[in-house]
């Protein structure tokens, strides 16, 4: 013993601790989190009684003291061999190496249970662990020990076969960790299948109906994923110097090119971020709304390449930067939102909608917590195809239903009824996946998220918005070498369509479908696309029908109803004075546009134009311009139906109140219509001598004449004079400061008039130089 040493694996997360890199996926190999040995003296709260199991079945091949192998590598697969017969998994614990030449001289083989993890070993840097692994290591002592000997055999010095634990059967062998090995043929195949886009799980499939069965496929879908990144990772690393050269060069030609890497060049983590100057751009303008897509794996190394986008002002989608993922981690996800975030000045959106992932959610809940976070609906309606494909197998109108249960309801108690009667129809109560995305229901289904703006014209369609904004050039035999060009390529393509459509509205004129001055004032505002979409809500306006049902003095309540079907009712609240309507189908607070609802009440109630706070910036043709001053309004024609109409409603509403008051009883009734013969002629009076009389101490006097209309004494000629000169001087004053508002209303006007010239022209030279740059590109 004098010329040797021994060597201890004593399970501290040392050289040999082998860890599944997904620590995430649900794993039911007991040995995927205690594999490294360990020795333990089995006290505490880790002890259990020692409990005798002998294995059964054929033993003819079990070790014996004294076999003999020709090397240590022999020993160990024998071992490895019998475990799997008999049922467990087996590990490297201990070694002795000469202290002549430091060679190997005696070796140790476990049973995967034994010894004790220390569990306080993940706390000595002050953290708690967030995810515990499940205890493993029960202090089995069954083992198998090997030296060298003179003639270089290796000879079982000692072999202990009894069990502390329950053995593994047969068919969950394979689980096991130590057995758990991908074939060379398997490897073949699943870099073939990986070479065609395949995921793990289609490659699982596929590896199962091969070798008949999972227990013959010999290794689990977690291996078979770790295999697959470990490919990614070999073969990307030849190429992550030309990426970081072609974003060191974009960023040199501009430094607005922002981009980041996690890690340092030298030692990255493998996850990229970048934004060019006009995504940044972009943001400021259309920045509300962010789609953040990382189901988009388009090239052959199945990277996460996930782009955020939104919607811009022709309603076509618009880039908001990029980002590739080696992993989809919670910690690589609150770095790239961290980052883009920092790219785009710290300015949250207002809504952000993802893939339907729980990871995602987590990283989104600490980055962008007063963010309102939905997952995307034909996400969950794609995943329905798949998770429910017995279903809609055996009932063809299942996902019919299921669209119109998630569409259509109007209310929250609407949706929770039909999604009841839903599942009890089709009897998948007990359906994890179901039980799960309707947990989830305030993030996904349209009738709890009409309260927040997504931008979205239609809330049961899909928006082109959500269409991929690389489709078409993008796909899976792509390499990050050609990603490059051809992701320049769609944004010359996208941003021509953007030039196209910015002349459309510049250029084309609209044809007005009625004669109300609000469509003409739309069409002179919104873009061609998101005007002809107005339009369709204005002309709807024709088939329905507005009724009052309650006024409580500040703000009528109306029903509004599509003629011919009164079981399909709206409700509008409108506040006269502040000219504010809400409806119950939430469109404007969802898209930006206000609903046909609310403009039949605008309707009835001689609304002629659109309110300036109904009108978002982000849907007009001036979307980009920097001009401050208030545009809704750009004549005085427009100017005085808004004024007429509010003092219209104001008077109405008035009245109404009088009219109820006096009608209570026969006294009120006299006295009421007393007064309003009375202010009856006051108003006549006034629309006949309008601008030809003033007020002289409460006292209607015509101008002309200087006499007084409500009868009394008229007092001393003197006093009069006195009066008629004070009068004179007010008219006059008047008169002077009529002159100068006109003037200033007028040169106001002008202005307004000119500055929105100055900005279409500055927009249509805008256009035009794009447009030559597109065109030198293509004769290049």
């Amino acid at each position: 013993m004098e010329n040797a040493e021994l060597e201890f694996d004593i399970g501290l997360g040392g050289a040999d601790d082998d860890i599944d890199i997904e620590p995430q996926e649900d794993e039911d190999d007991d040995e995927a989190s205690n594999v490294g040995g360990g020795v333990g003296s089995g006290s505490g709260d880790n002890a259990y009684p020692m409990q005798i199991y002998i294995p059964e079945g054929d033993l003819d091949l079990e070790p014996y003291e004294g076999m003999e192998f020709e090397s240590e590598e022999a020993a160990k697969a024998f071992y490895n061999s019998y475990a799997r017969r008999v049922g467990f998994s087996t590990r490297v614990s201990s070694s002795r190496r000469s202290r002549k030449d430091g060679a190997i001289i005696q070796r140790s083989f476990v049973c995967a249970k034994e010894g004790f993890r220390n569990l306080n070993e993940k706390r000595t840097k002050n953290r708690e662990i967030k995810r515990p692994r499940t205890i493993t290591r029960v202090g089995c002592k069954a083992s198998l020990s090997v030296k060298i000997q003179d003639s270089g055999k290796w000879v079982v010095s000692s072999f202990v076969k009894e069990h502390n634990h329950e053995l593994v059967p047969p068919d969950q062998v394979h689980c096991l960790r130590s057995h758990r090995q991908i074939s060379g043929p398997a490897k073949t195949l699943i870099d073939t299948l990986q070479a065609a886009g395949m995921g793990p799980r289609r490659i699982m499939s596929v590896l199962i109906k091969e070798y008949g069965g999972i227990s013959k496929v010999g290794f689990t879908e977690v291996d078979c994923r770790n295999y697959m990144r470990n490919n990614r990772q070999r073969s990307l690393d030849g190429d992550i110097q030309p990426l970081l050269d072609y974003l060191k060069q974009k960023h040199t030609e501009d430094s607005s090119f922002f981009y980041r890497v996690q890690g340092s060049e030298d030692q990255y983590t493998g996850n990229f971020f970048w934004a060019d100057p006009k995504a940044r751009a972009d943001y400021t303008y259309f920045g509300d709304t962010v789609t953040f897509d990382t189901t988009y794996r388009s090239n052959r190394y199945r990277l996460p390449f996930v782009p955020f986008t939104g919607v811009n002002h022709h309603g076509q989608p618009v880039l908001f930067g990029c980002a590739f993922l080696i992993n989809e981690s919670e910690s690589s996800f609150m770095w790239l939102f961290n980052t883009w975030l920092e790219a785009m000045s710290g300015r949250c959106p207002v809504s952000i909608t993802t893939d339907h992932d729980t990871v995602i959610r987590s990283a989104i809940m600490q980055v962008f917590p007063n963010t309102r976070h939905r997952f995307c609906k034909w996400h969950i309606f794609k995943k329905c195809q798949e998770k429910l494909s017995h279903v809609l197998q055996q009932h063809p109108h299942f996902e019919a239903d299921f669209h119109k249960c998630v569409n259509l309801p109007e209310y929250t108690e609407e949706f929770e009824s039909c999604w009841h009667s839903l599942v009890d129809k089709y009897d998948l109560g007990d359906h994890k996946w179901l039980q799960d995305i309707y947990s989830d229901r305030r993030q996904w289904v349209p009738v709890y998220l009409r309260d927040t703006f997504f931008a979205e014209m239609s809330i049961t369609q899909r928006s082109d918005s959500m269409n991929s904004y690389f489709d078409g050039y993008v796909n899976a035999s792509t390499n990050l070498n050609q990603f490059f060009k051809l992701y320049e390529k769609a944004l010359e393509s996208r941003n021509e369509k953007e030039v196209k459509a910015d002349f459309d509205s510049m250029n084309t004129s609209r044809v007005l479908k009625t004669p109300s001055p609000m469509e003409k004032q739309a069409s002179d505002l919104y873009t061609r696309k998101i005007f002809m979409r107005f339009q369709e809500e204005l002309v709807g306006t024709l088939t329905f029908m507005a009724s009052k049902v309650e006024d409580n003095g500040e703000v009528t309540t109306y029903q509004v109803a599509k003629f011919g079907e009164d079981h399909k009712v709206y409700h509008v609240r409108f506040n006269v004075l502040q000219m504010r309507s809400t409806c119950s189908c939430q469109m404007f607070e969802f898209s930006g546009l206000l609903c046909r609802h609310v403009l039949a009440v605008f309707r009835v109630t001689n609304v002629l134009t659109l309110p300036s706070h109904y009108i978002l910036k982000r849907w007009t043709r001036n979307a980009k311009s920097s001009l401050i001053l208030e545009e809704r309004v750009t004549d005085l024609f427009n100017g005085y139906l808004e004024s007429h109409t509010v003092r219209y409603n104001t008077l109405r509403h008035e009245a109404f109140k009088f009219v109820d008051e006096g009608a209570e009883t026969l006294e009120s009734y006299n006295v009421a219509m007393a007064a309003l013969l009375e202010a009856s002629k006051k108003v006549s009076l006034a629309t006949k001598n309008e601008g030809k009389t003033s007020m002289s101490n409460g006292r209607m006097r015509d101008v002309s004449t200087g006499d007084e209309t409500n009868g009394e004494s008229q007092g001393s000629s003197a006093h009069r004079l006195s009066e008629d000169d004070m009068d004179q001087k007010i008219r006059e004053l008047s008169r002077d400061l009529e002159r100068a508002n006109r003037k200033c209303e007028v040169y106001r006007t002008n202005l307004l008039s000119i500055l929105k010239d100055v900005e279409d022209h500055k927009q249509q030279l805008s256009v035009k130089v794009q447009t030559i740059k597109l065109t030198m590109k293509d004769s290049l």
